[in-house]
């Protein structure tokens, strides 16, 4: 897709303040880039490009990574990984896969064994601590998959020790509540691709509207079903949101699918971690 449809790479900057962050990690910097949707057509060579030099620029201390790096075969991670092990950062990259990273049975080792390959380190279930035991990082499995298990994870952690969450759908913050999250960071929506003035994000209005039909037009209405599936909460498509007592920031991406972007900018995210006020 073409900036002048989409609207040109945006990068969103936001301070989010993390309870119990050590007075050492105040200020710790994360840029998180999102479905990549790698495949020749989803995402340009110039648009990636740019958004890692623009990365880059930023110097932050964590690169994140928020899944579905490939949109069906897993066969152009060979190409897009090495372009990932581009980005720069003090304590370097961390990712999640997404449920287009998994289409097919071998998609989630191909996937992740090219990314770690080049020193990208995927989570999956797991927590890692590589500031030392003042701040976790959690990646979870894709919600869609069925090896979804932060119940192995979570209590695990000490309950005082502040944790940022890696989640590809942010509806996964609906079954995290039970825990503390500091601060969730999913994609997956990609904003809702496509804007209209006047109406905003078309998703729920498309998703209503399949809900709505009769049963027997509903098996024809494939597109308007892949809106209503896509996405439970569509007010969290973007941006920083409050989920009972956990934050959640939903990345729009760099990729699409289709139908494709329409005034629905690709986004580099820079999140700033602070101490509460």
């Amino acid at each position: 897709m073409h900036k002048w449809l989409t609207g040109a790479l945006t990068v969103e900057q936001v301070h989010v303040a993390i309870a119990d962050l050590p007075p050492q990690h105040h200020g710790l910097r994360l840029v998180q880039l999102s479905d990549f949707h790698f495949d020749g057509l989803g995402l340009s060579p110039a648009l990636l490009a740019d958004a890692i030099a623009q990365a880059n620029a930023l110097q932050p201390d964590f690169v994140i990574l928020t899944g579905d790096f490939v949109t069906d075969t897993p066969t152009p991670i060979h190409t897009l990984a090495p372009q990932l092990a581009t980005l720069r950062s003090r304590y370097g990259t961390y990712a999640v896969l997404g449920n287009h990273d998994l289409r097919y049975r071998h998609s989630r080792q191909e996937v992740t064994t090219a990314l770690r390959a080049h020193d990208i380190t995927v989570l999956w279930n797991e927590a890692v601590y590589p500031l030392g035991p003042g701040l976790a990082i959690v990646g979870l499995a894709d919600l869609w998959s069925t090896e979804f298990w932060p119940d192995t994870v979570l209590p695990a952690i000490p309950p005082h020790i502040p944790r940022l969450l890696l989640s590809h759908n942010p509806d996964s913050a609906d079954r995290l509540r039970q825990w503390r999250v500091d601060l969730q960071l999913s994609g997956h929506t990609h904003g809702g691709q496509v804007n209209l003035p006047g109406l905003g994000n078309i998703a729920p209005h498309l998703a209503t509207l399949y809900d709505r039909l009769p049963r027997s037009l509903q098996r024809s209405a494939r597109f308007l079903r892949n809106c209503s599936k896509n996405m439970q909460h569509w007010e969290w498509s973007q941006g920083l949101h409050q989920v009972g007592s956990n934050q959640l920031y939903v990345n729009r991406g760099l990729g699409t699918y289709l139908p494709g972007r329409f005034r629905c900018p690709p986004e580099l995210t820079l999140i700033t971690l602070v101490s509460p006020s």
